[in-house]
């Protein structure tokens, strides 16, 4: 059961979702989720989407993610004036769907309401099926569960993907975190090649999304696991231990987000923050597993 003083972990900033001397811009913002998602989708331009945007040819279109508190002066560069006022495309920050979920993360714990950022796979892009993505999941106090919300999602995105439903309170089955996802895959209820990024299917991308996520319940937004481009086709395989690895973890983390034990995840996080494409031989000797070997326990 989720208690009140767990959810105070999420209902507090970590270093990249503190807005700094800079908190001040989300008083004027209401707290409800689907008004924040209206004026945070008006603030950032995917760098994906900027042709839709008409973002002229030769644009740079960084996509390095960053702290709230130097994306706010960042915004306030381009466009100085209250959040909520309408921004031009090119008056706009350019970054990405972590971006999106960092800054109504941010503005939600400011208002005093736990949020927590999740990596996962959406099914509403157009030319996949289920596709990585980064949204928000939120408190809502008066019924006792947790809502998601994809606060990228403006009208122009709307009409796009012929999106009908709240992107404010995403309906079962329109995003599945990482390790949703991975139980689904692993229990033979769906195909792990319909989960990616681009042309990067399969379970080992997803076993990187599990661990992306995990880190982001423990407020670890960033992490090595986000150089996966690096890995060389040789680390791009995972083996009967890996799997059954991934299953436990998997299995942990859907127990401990439902019952919201951020120190359980914490703990499980800890032991995870090295992907094996970053891990290195000790001197005169090989490493042994490409995971952590520690046990993976279901039980905090």
């Amino acid at each position: 059961m989720t208690t009140s003083d767990a959810l105070q972990h999420y209902a507090r900033h970590d270093p990249l979702t503190h807005p700094a001397g800079l908190a001040s811009l989300f008083d004027a913002l209401p707290s409800g989720a689907a008004a924040l998602c209206s004026v945070l989708s008006g603030l950032i331009v995917h760098t994906s989407w900027a042709d839709k945007y008409a973002i002229p040819a030769g644009t740079p279109l960084p996509r390095d993610t960053k702290p709230v508190a130097t994306r706010l002066a960042e915004i306030m560069e381009r466009f100085e004036g209250p959040l909520a006022t309408r921004r031009a495309p090119m008056q706009r920050a350019f970054g990405t769907c972590r971006d999106f979920a960092l800054l109504i993360c941010s503005a939600l714990r400011h208002h005093g309401i736990p949020a927590r950022v999740r990596c996962g796979f959406a099914t509403y892009f157009a030319g996949r099926r289920f596709d990585d993505h980064w949204i928000c999941e939120y408190w809502v106090a008066d019924e006792e569960r947790w809502a998601m919300a994809d606060a990228q999602i403006d009208l122009l995105q709307r009409e796009q993907l012929d999106i009908t439903f709240d992107t404010a309170d995403l309906p079962a089955g329109a995003y599945l975190d990482a390790a949703s996802a991975w139980a689904l895959v692993r229990s033979g209820q769906a195909d792990a090649e319909a989960f990616g990024h681009g042309d990067t299917r399969g379970l080992w991308f997803m076993s990187v999304d599990l661990h992306r996520d995990l880190l982001a319940l423990a407020n670890c937004h960033m992490s090595t696991w986000d150089t996966w481009r690096t890995a060389g086709e040789g680390q791009r395989k995972l083996g009967p231990d890996d799997l059954a690895r991934c299953d436990l973890m998997s299995a942990a983390v859907i127990e401990y987000t439902a019952s919201c034990d951020f120190a359980a995840l914490q703990d499980l996080a800890s032991r995870h923050l090295l992907p094996p494409w970053q891990q290195v031989a000790p001197a005169g000797g090989q490493i042994t597993s490409r995971w952590n070997t520690k046990s993976q326990g279901t039980s905090s």
